[in-house]
């Protein structure tokens, strides 16, 4: 995020063709690079440092199943996004965001664990607002992002809990 961010303001280049234009073909390579494309400063820091947080949380957490469920939150956000996003470049990473942060939320509610569900409170009560925005169709901002982000999260979540169980 950090580097495209620098090299796009030191090379004086928009780097928002690279982000998810729905059901095009170049619009696919928005699949992985859109939320690594920031659209200003501020957009950049409010997507870094919940991923920052939320991404190591999952990694100290979970750290058996964290590459693939992070995996999962990336991808499928983003592949949902492309085929039901509006017509529009969707950039950013607040679709992760809201993914890994659901998935935080959820996880602790399907393992039933102390533990977890104690995260899973914490987690909440960070980024309880999220709850809320993830319905907020504002025209201006990528709401299918933070829709199919929650989405994403919960049946990650449900999976990868579900996977644990059966081991």
């Amino acid at each position: 995020m950090w580097c495209s961010f620098f090299i796009g303001g030191w090379l004086k280049v928009d780097f928002g063709f690279l982000g998810i234009e729905p059901r095009t073909l170049i619009g696919l390579i928005g699949i992985f690079m859109a939320p690594l494309i920031h659209g200003n400063f501020s957009h950049l820091i409010s997507n870094a440092i919940p991923v920052l947080f939320l991404g190591s949380s999952l990694y100290f957490f979970y750290p058996i199943g964290a590459k693939w469920m992070f995996a999962q939150c990336y991808l499928l956000t983003n592949i949902l996004v492309w085929f039901f996003g509006r017509p529009f470049s969707h950039i950013g990473a607040s679709g992760l965001v809201y993914s890994l942060a659901f998935l935080l939320i959820f996880i602790g509610i399907f393992d039933r664990q102390f533990k977890t569900i104690l995260f899973s409170a914490i987690i909440l009560f960070s980024y309880g607002g999220l709850l809320y925005s993830a319905f907020d169709i504002n025209q201006a901002v990528s709401w299918e992002s933070h829709l199919f982000g929650a989405l994403v999260g919960i049946t990650v979540a449900f999976v990868s809990s579900n996977l644990r169980r059966s081991t």
